[in-house]
């Protein structure tokens, strides 16, 4: 495809680049509608917009997906002039095939990088081209232009621009807390009783807590996005983990009575990460705890893992009898920034869960719980490491 395009989109460029070769007429080869006979890839088959033209600089390529984020019909563009079909400016209103010239400019080009171009209404797209050549510095045979909308691009940014703020937000009020008490204690030690200090140091290690669990969040998050959450399979006795979560929710001041928990046997061995099973189960039990309400009830049974028909996976549900997920919000409930009530979090913990239990290979659902409350399940499989088997 075209220069300045990233790595994995690798399998994209070589599609373009054996379409581009293709499109010359003594190529063999090339199947029905241009369709590569090694690849089995046509031009209507690539996600991306495919715009070749000819050495004369005609029309010769233009894909459905070109069709589409132009709105310009194939047949409207094809055998016409590229500058007539395409016509594209810059962000200065310059227009662009008269800028870069392709065909009378420098003999050493090979193409140009992707950027933001507009197309006749002000319509953003991403272009980049290369340039084919059949001596590296003789004429243009063929123009390879790429296209892109930047619907995703601008997800993308709205995202991270969201994520800042929230990070911005978040680490803001425990900072202040932070720096605060540490001044007021330095500044005015001898005039505070030891209760007093306590009471400071104690709420200053708390907001340093909730700093390093943000941040230990948002590596979470950096590391799922990038598929590099690393995951350090061992024997984990899932029931175990369940009672230490409801033992610890318990000394930090909850009923008793508001646990329920219910263990189907015999359970399967389960080889999995204990520190992110922990996390998932924390996370599920403080939201159930924070937003729910009444008795929260927890079922661990075999349960068939995703794709299999035997019990060779763990289920594990976590339910309440508070007022539940509003039917509207339960395709959202996984993104990030997803808030369930207006009780604090950052929004992002649901995210993280979801991650953590896919990169196991399992799956996680929200439904509305028996008790009317919110009802959260993931299953596991038994994933015994190869060395194992």
């Amino acid at each position: 495809m075209a220069v300045g395009m990233s790595r994995p989109r690798a399998t994209h460029t070589a599609a373009v680049r054996a379409l581009s070769d293709a499109a010359d007429s003594d190529a063999t080869g090339v199947g029905p509608a241009g369709r590569d006979l090694v690849t089995g890839i046509g031009p209507d088959d690539l996600p991306d917009g495919l715009v070749v033209a000819d050495e004369t600089g005609t029309v010769i390529c233009f894909n459905a997906a070109a069709a589409r984020i132009t709105a310009t019909p194939a047949a409207a563009a094809l055998g016409h002039a590229l500058e007539r079909a395409l016509p594209l400016e810059d962000l200065k209103g310059r227009r662009w095939w008269d800028l870069t010239d392709p065909y009378g400019g420098l003999a050493t080009r090979v193409g140009q990088p992707e950027r933001n171009l507009l197309l006749p209404g002000g319509r953003e797209v991403l272009v980049s081209a290369r340039y084919v050549r059949e001596t590296p510095t003789g004429p243009v045979r063929r123009l390879v232009v790429s296209l892109r909308g930047t619907e995703a691009r601008r997800r993308t940014e709205r995202s991270h621009a969201e994520l800042i703020a929230t990070v911005a937000h978040e680490l803001r009020s425990p900072l202040t807390s932070v720096k605060g008490f540490t001044a007021t204690l330095l500044a005015k030690w001898e005039r505070f009783t030891d209760a007093q200090k306590r009471l400071m140091l104690e709420t200053v290690d708390a907001d340093a807590n909730r700093v390093t669990r943000l941040i230990a969040e948002l590596l979470d998050i950096s590391r799922i996005d990038s598929g590099r959450l690393e995951l350090r399979r061992q024997p984990v006795d899932i029931s175990a983990a369940v009672e230490r979560h409801v033992q610890a929710l318990v000394a930090a001041g909850q009923a008793p009575d508001r646990f329920l928990v219910r263990t189907g046997r015999p359970l399967p061995d389960l080889w999995a990460d204990p520190d992110k099973v922990d996390q998932v189960l924390g996370n599920l039990l403080e939201n159930a705890v924070r937003h729910g309400e009444g008795t929260v009830t927890i079922d661990i049974a075999p349960a068939p893992a995703p794709g299999k028909d035997d019990e060779s996976g763990t289920a594990v549900t976590v339910s309440d009898e508070g007022p539940g997920i509003p039917e509207e919000s339960m395709g959202r409930v996984f993104t990030r920034f997803w808030r369930g009530s207006k009780r604090g979090g950052t929004g992002l913990g649901l995210y993280i869960v979801k991650g953590i239990v896919e990169a196991h290979g399992g799956t996680i659902t929200v439904a509305r719980a028996p008790g009317g409350g919110a009802e959260f399940r993931f299953i596991l499989p038994v994933s015994t490491p190869a060395y194992l088997v």
